[in-house]
């Protein structure tokens, strides 16, 4: 009987967060150039829209040829008041 693999999580994930774009753009890079097949890119709430420029730098600038795949959900959170939230999310794989 095949036991199934662990989805391998730390290694081929960048989070987005504050820092500059291109901090990001080469985390994607360099993960690519040490092997990795796919890497995907998460981020949560104002975070969205620059997760997907730095996407789109990586794949225009340093990835040609690599594929993107999209997911968007919502996560819930803990809240500063103790309640709890939906926060947006997205993952965007990329795949060379």
């Amino acid at each position: 009987m095949a036991v199934a693999q662990p989805e391998k999580e730390a290694g081929n994930v960048v989070y987005v967060g504050e820092k500059p774009p291109m901090s990001y753009v080469l985390a994607i890079v360099t993960q690519f150039r040490n092997g990795e097949k796919e890497v995907r890119v998460k981020a949560r709430g104002n975070a969205i829209s620059r997760a997907v420029y730095v996407a789109e730098v990586a794949l225009a600038k340093f990835l040609p040829g690599a594929k993107a795949e999209v997911g968007i959900s919502s996560e819930e959170l803990e809240s500063r008041r103790g309640g709890k939230t939906l926060v947006p999310a997205i993952e965007i794989r990329l795949r060379k």
